[in-house]
């Protein structure tokens, strides 16, 4: 790391710059730094520019900026600069600032939490104008963007040629592999990031409901369950929110002596972007019903009236069963099972946003990346990228040979772990809702019959038979006899 260079010159030396220098910001600032880029910085208000180089500005070259001008004058061409502020009115603020100075072929590259149409339009709105826009998922929080995330670019070829080794340079390595692939055009980036954002929601859910099964059922306590987490880090479980998980549930209070867990108001928060996830894959066509339980179980949790009404009312609660033989098993089978289920519908939706908006978006690439930097990050993923790696063109990760096995090893635990659930009056959304979507998949035959034959008594709507094409409609208000929609002319 080089000693401190930090100047209010407009000489153009920067060779990439940073816009909001809030902790993501000024964190993937330094980082940047650290690799030997010279870090042109601003932002809105002096203040938290002045902070950044006050605290760090021995770690690296910053060229900080008092005004927008002078930001623009000191990037080297093409200039390339990063916006790390609000999502929505505050980042097109700051695009229309920047389109004004830029000329044709320089980048502007939007690295937070945005929603991927509205990169689409910002895109377009640039590309007109012969500028870059290269709307950039970035996860791994505030360590991630110091030392290495997980980074899902959009945007055109052209600006990958320029940002991609300067990316490449400060993202996490998984295998000695970067974690950032150019993962296709306009909003492409910021769709796959909204989807790991979506999964990352089924995990935690998924978590949850576990550590809730080993202290209502198994009767743990909180430091016991960390170590059940701990040992279940050892093997296929292994991951980022497995380890943090063991560490929360380790963590005493420091005030009541108690577990740390017991002292936080069960109340779930959301920043949105699983709520997204929910909303498009509906639109697609998709059924995320993984992603969608846990969106609304941390709803459900946000409604302290409700649910006290309820307790208000009720008569008496389910005396959770004696704990099964091999309980803890058969909750981690549940847990793999469940949350295989997840990942796959997660990578379902992003390919039917592959064919929705046209991009050549590569899934195994999509794993590939999200083995280090992210929140998500697992040893899991690699068994995704060799899944994608046998076929590319696999209809449901749960007809890959090696999940259809971990879910069949685990299938009799996970029936048995989601009825003593329910038998013990413990919620599992969504060790639930992955069996049932399992079990829909796998029935022969559904009682969506049913519904098509109701939808045609009630609206005309129509149905396919089994035995023959074409499509048909019952005479339910006359005599009941069968005529084709579809018939040929005559």
């Amino acid at each position: 790391m080089s000693d401190a260079t930090a100047t209010t010159s407009t000489t153009a030396t920067a060779d990439i710059g940073v816009i909001g220098m809030a902790v993501m910001g000024s964190n993937l600032a330094r980082n940047l730094a650290h690799h030997g880029h010279t870090v042109a910085l601003y932002n809105r208000t002096d203040a938290k520019t002045d902070q950044v180089i006050a605290e760090h500005g021995d770690e690296g070259h910053f060229v900080p900026s008092h005004d927008i001008d002078a930001f623009v004058a000191s990037l080297k061409k093409p200039r390339a600069a990063i916006i790390m502020v609000q999502a929505g009115r505050g980042t097109d603020a700051v695009i229309d600032q920047l389109a004004e100075r830029f000329e044709p072929g320089d980048i502007i590259m939007d690295g937070g939490n945005s929603l991927f149409t509205d990169t689409i339009r910002r895109e377009k709105d640039l590309r007109d104008r012969r500028l870059n826009f290269v709307g950039t998922g970035i996860s791994g929080g505030e360590e991630g963007a110091l030392n290495g995330p997980s980074i899902m670019p959009g945007g055109s070829d052209q600006a990958y040629e320029t940002l991609g080794p300067i990316l490449e340079s400060i993202a996490a390595e998984a295998e000695g592999e970067p974690c950032v692939t150019h993962i296709g055009t306009d909003g492409a980036g910021h769709f796959v990031k909204m989807i790991h954002n979506g999964i990352e929601y089924a995990d935690m859910q998924l978590i949850a409901e576990s550590y809730d099964l080993l202290r209502t059922v198994a009767g743990l306590e909180p430091p016991a369950i960390a170590e059940v987490f701990t040992a279940w880090n050892q093997g296929d479980l292994q991951s980022y929110l497995i380890e943090i998980t063991a560490e929360v549930l380790k963590q005493q209070d420091a005030e009541t002596g108690g577990p740390f867990i017991d002292v936080i108001v069960d109340q779930a928060g959301s920043k949105g972007t699983g709520v997204w996830t929910v909303q498009n894959a509906v639109g697609l066509g998709i059924p995320v019903s993984g992603i969608g339980e846990a969106v609304f179980a941390r709803a459900v949790s946000s409604k302290p009236q409700q649910r006290a009404a309820v307790q208000g009312v009720e008569h008496g609660r389910p005396v959770p069963v004696d704990k099964p033989e091999g309980f803890e098993d058969d909750v981690r089978a549940a847990l793999y099972a469940s949350k295989v289920v997840a990942y796959a519908q997660g990578f379902d939706a992003i390919i039917a946003g592959a064919k929705e908006y046209g991009w050549d978006i590569d899934k195994g690439a999509v794993a590939k990346i999200w083995r280090a930097g992210c929140i998500i990050r697992a040893k899991f993923l690699d068994r995704i990228v060799e899944a994608y790696e046998r076929d590319g063109a696999l209809p449901t990760l749960l007809a890959d040979d090696y999940f259809a096995k971990a879910v069949a090893d685990g299938e009799a635990a996970w029936r048995r772990v989601v009825s003593t659930a329910a038998l013990s009056g413990v919620p599992v959304p969504g060790f639930a809702s992955a069996l049932s979507y399992y079990d829909s998949l796998s029935a022969k035959r559904l009682p969506a019959a049913l519904i098509q034959g109701l939808r045609d008594f009630f609206g005309a709507h129509t149905y396919q038979r089994v035995d023959k094409p074409g499509t048909f409609h019952t005479l339910w208000s006359d005599d009941r006899t069968e005529v084709q929609q579809d018939a040929p002319a005559h």
